[in-house]
């Protein structure tokens, strides 16, 4: 042996070694692969059936390629060193999500993880592999650069006004691009103003992948031998850094001079300030246009504008190529000269530190003047707030912090196995600090210990630190060897999309996990590799891994591939539901989703959506039980489900099993400890459950009852309480507070138990803004009172009901500002639905003596809350004979409009008489019959 057991010299085989024609189908198909995957949202896994479909196909193309390489490698496989053992070692990846599966908090989504980490495994085994070629590697990384440099020319054509054409351009291969050719969200628009998204529809990720392919670009123009290579690379620094800051990402410019600094320290001095000097040029060309750049950005997003897109365009492209003609020169002048005269500085010890240690000191100026001082005001407006914002007590600081802390929680309670895949999305409600939304934990190595516990964690770490260790050591006994040869440009990659993970969720997007897993495969060929015993090298050992490896690809592709026909069979049902009030048509395909996977959430919910629809409308206890048994089935995997859960309450409220859809409140409480949605029905089912049992003197279901309603209460008002005491910079998130209904339901309970002192301070806790006057009253409880509180509901939340309307036909609002006006509305309109209902309990039914104006607002609000069949009977019950009072035809109105909603045989006596008195109702009758009730 020619070398020493220990370090065994590693080389990549030489260009000239010819490639097969079954290899060159790999190549072609690994590029192929990267060019299609980032427009498919980047892979995000989305935990939602819309983001499955790419997903599966990516993990069956992969597997595929692993059988494919397993053909071409299966004679020249051999297991000789560390490197071929790494091959054996990442098939634990996927292993431990496989054994979180027996623990998984939700199976869906575990499952789908498994796939994921089934494909990063097959996509490192033969990057590990074919890396090891000269040619393929350096056609892997020139199709890597390639793609890279795509995704950002396509953001920023979306950014200046061509999102036509990158639309047009994409819209053949991806379902992200809309029916208007507009590729949705590559610009979005948040509470920080407009950001650049490319294909991720997330800045932070594409700031992260921005900063990875900034460093590469000024690695691949300082190694390239030729001019031409040096241009293009150094052309590209300015779109780059351009995107970087319209990202509006605060992490991504906070990590990368951390970063840069680790690059550097694999640099010689050289190198460290060709570094320097092309970071240098390129960012003060892209400061001199990002104002002029940012500006025409903005005002294209409100209005097209052809002569400021081509004004954006030629300031751009301007700074592009002065950057590309000094970096040029600096190459073809400089760098010679500069390698020669440091020649001798580079052979000291340690010689490489001190420019880092320099850059260090630069950075933490630079970061001062930027952050501490006017100086910032150089860049754009809303570059400028981002920037003044970076400190500890900035609000996204305090609850990423938050968010570690109550992800530790989870991984105590689940320390071993992990939560299973999506563990930290569908518990987190349980363990929250406070009522933000996030089913990200925004940092991939907690989410990564979340999912798979320690045993996992420790697999993983103890996997990529190997790579890192064993690349690292190799790197720097082999340093000036030929720059395609050692790696160094996977590391880049490898690195910053793994460091900048650390603040946020890159890893869900598997576009990245694609690009880290290779990046570990180049890695791994350049290594440093011991080698192994001969015994290692068996036949059996060789054949037996690579038959292991083809029958769990072969399995991957199964489940992949049934889970692609079941993800089509719902997105049919979808699709049908538009344009079909079919049951049987609905219903087919999604009995065809549920039978390949039978707790797919999203089918499951569909399924049991339809069955109480048609329960509701025909009374036949057939759909109810199948709903119901849908339903169980599907909580049996998906026990922290919350829409799942939702659904089986509003069966039993169909099926009047109002026992059975409390205990389904009370039961899950402590998975939602911050919604106040949940909390808000428990304590008025408890409250309106022990009015019941009191009428019927049960007094121990009463008590029971009420000792719920009252104690669910005290857990909000000590919510209140601690939310208070958060840092002032940081977010409550959701709203919490002790709501009119909260505060009505609870304060019934002292009412009725004799404590009206108690009951008159939890309304006048509750009942705050426009329900303020009435806590102030001296007739509570009184029914004028109640009348009063009926109508001032309905007034309250019919504007805020008219408002969601306009935001359901304004495209491009955010959902969840759209979910959350809603939920204001409901908040309004269930108040008023609750104070008619405790009237009504009180008086165990019997009629009751409401105003006609509180009459119409209660049939006003349960129609518009969807409840159509009691509005029907609430308003027409209120009917009297004197049409010529406005009221009265006011409910005349809604009563027959709510008939023809349910699609029930008019009432042509009222009908012909609200006619008589004013030929116009008609018309309001259709326009009230067509309006969309809350969802």
């Amino acid at each position: 042996m020619g070398h020493p057991v220990y370090g065994k010299k590693v080389t990549l085989s030489k260009n000239a070694e010819k490639i097969s024609s079954p290899l060159w189908v790999l190549i072609i198909g690994i590029i192929l692969f990267l060019i299609w995957t980032p427009f498919q949202v980047g892979l995000f896994n989305g935990l939602r059936a819309d983001y499955e479909k790419p997903l599966y196909i990516s993990v069956v193309i992969c597997s595929l390629m692993l059988i494919v390489w397993a053909g071409i490698y299966y004679k020249k496989f051999k297991l000789e060193d560390q490197r071929d053992l790494l091959a054996l070692a990442v098939l634990l990846l996927p292993l431990t999500y496989f054994l979180s599966l027996f623990v998984a908090a939700s199976h869906y989504m575990a499952i789908n993880m498994l796939l994921i980490q089934s494909m990063y495994a097959a996509l490192f085994i033969v990057g590990l592999y074919l890396l090891r070629q000269k040619q393929v590697n350096a056609l892997i990384q020139t199709a890597i650069m390639t793609v890279a440099y795509l995704i950002v020319w396509f953001g920023l054509l979306n950014w200046l006004g061509a999102w036509n054409v990158a639309g047009e351009a994409v819209g053949w291969f991806s379902n992200t691009v809309a029916g208007s050719g507009k590729y949705l969200d590559a610009v979005m628009t948040d509470s920080n103003g407009l950001r650049l998204t490319s294909v991720f529809q997330y800045a932070n990720t594409y700031a992260g992948f921005l900063m990875a392919f900034l460093f590469v670009a000024v690695f691949a123009l300082i190694r390239s031998p030729k001019w031409y290579g040096t241009v293009i690379h150094s052309f590209m620094l300015v779109p780059v850094i351009v995107s970087l800051l319209l990202t509006l990402s605060r992490g991504g410019l906070v990590l990368l001079p951390a970063v840069f600094v680790l690059l550097l320290l694999f640099q010689k001095p050289s190198r460290q300030i060709l570094w320097i000097i092309h970071l240098l040029v390129a960012a003060l060309a892209s400061l001199a246009v990002i104002g002029k750049v940012t500006a025409i950005g903005k005002r294209l997003a409100a209005v097209p504008d052809a002569s400021a897109a081509a004004e954006g365009w030629s300031w751009l492209l301007i700074a592009c190529a002065v950057t590309a003609a000094i970096s040029w020169a600096v190459q073809h002048f400089a760098a010679p000269r500069l390698e020669k005269r440091l020649e001798g500085w580079s052979t000291r010890k340690l010689a490489n530190l001190w420019l880092p240690i320099g850059a260090t000191a630069v950075v933490v100026i630079a970061a001062w003047l930027l952050i501490g001082t006017s100086a910032r005001s150089i860049l754009p407006a809303n570059i400028e707030t981002r920037l003044e914002n970076i400190n500890f007590e900035q609000h996204s600081v305090l609850e990423r912090i938050t968010f570690y802390r109550d992800a530790f929680k989870v991984a105590k309670d689940y320390p071993v196995l992990g939560a299973g895949g999506g563990g930290w999305a569908a518990l987190y409600e349980k363990y929250q600090n406070n009522p933000y939304v996030s089913r990200q934990a925004h940092n991939f190595f907690l989410q990564y210990l979340i999912e798979v516990g320690i045993l996992g964690f420790i697999v993983f770490m103890g996997f990529i630190l190997f790579v890192f260790y064993k690349y690292t050591k190799g790197y720097i006994k082999r340093a000036g060897t030929d720059d395609y040869d050692n790696g160094f440009f996977y590391l880049i990659i490898a690195l910053s999309i793994l460091v900048h993970s650390i603040l946020d969720f890159n890893m869900s997007y598997a576009f990245m996990g694609i690009l880290v897993f290779i990046a570990l495969g180049g890695m791994a060929a350049a290594m440093e590799a011991k080698p192994l015993a001969a015994g290692w090298n068996s036949s059996v050992l060789r054949f037996g891994y690579l038959a292991v490896a083809c029958a769990a690809a072969l399995a991957v592709i199964i489940v992949s591939l049934r889970s692609i026909s079941s993800t089509n069979a719902f997105a049919e049902a979808k699709a049908v539901a538009q344009y079909s009030t079919s049951y049987e048509e609905i219903k087919a395909p999604l009995m065809k989703s549920l039978k390949i996977r039978p707790s797919h959430p999203e089918s499951v919910i569909l399924l049991s959506v339809l069955d109480n629809q048609v329960y509701s409308q025909t009374k036949n206890e057939q759909f109810a039980a199948e709903s119901l048994s849908v339903l169980q089935r599907g909580l049996k995997d998906e026990p922290n489900n919350k829409q799942m859960l939702l659904q089986q309450i509003a069966l039993y409220d169909l099926q009047g099993k109002s026992e059975s859809a409390y205990a389904v409140y009370r039961d899950n409480l402590n998975k939602y400890i911050w919604d106040i949605d949940w909390y808000e029905p428990l304590i008025t089912r408890a409250s309106g459950l022990g009015v019941q049992a009191l009428l019927q003197q049960d007094k121990a279901k009463q008590q029971e009852y009420f000792q719920t309603a009252l104690t669910t209460y005290q857990d909000v008002a000590d919510g209140v309480a601690f939310l208070k005491t958060l840092p002032p910079g940081q977010l409550q998130g959701r709203p919490f507070s002790v709501t009119p209904l909260i505060a009505l339901s609870a304060g019934k309970v002292k009412q009725i138990t004799g404590d009206t002192e108690t009951a008159l301070t939890f309304i006048q806790t509750g009942f705050t803004g426009g329900y303020a006057d009435l806590a102030g009253r001296g007739d509570l409880w009184s029914p004028g009172w109640y009348n009063d509180l009926i109508v001032r509901s309905f007034e309250l939340g019919q504007p805020i009901y008219t408002e969601w309307l306009n935001l359901l036909n304004t495209p491009g609002v955010d959902s969840t500002v759209v979910d959350q006006v809603a939920a204001n509305a409901k908040g309004n309109f269930n108040t008023g639905i609750e104070a008619y209902s405790q009237v009504m309990r009180e008086a165990n039914n019997q009629a009751t003596a409401f105003s006609s104006a509180a009459t119409l607002a209660f049939g006003k609000m349960q129609f518009l809350t969807g409840n159509v069949q009691g509005a029907v009977t609430t308003l027409k019950g209120g009917l009297s004979e004197d049409y010529s009072d406005a009221v009265n035809r006011e409910m005349a109105r809604w009563y027959l409009a709510g008939l023809k909603k349910l699609n029930s045989s008019e009432d042509q006596d009222v009908y012909n008489k609200l006619i008589a008195a004013d030929a116009q109702e008609a018309v309001l009758i259709e326009q009230i019959a067509g309006m969309k009730p809350l969802s």
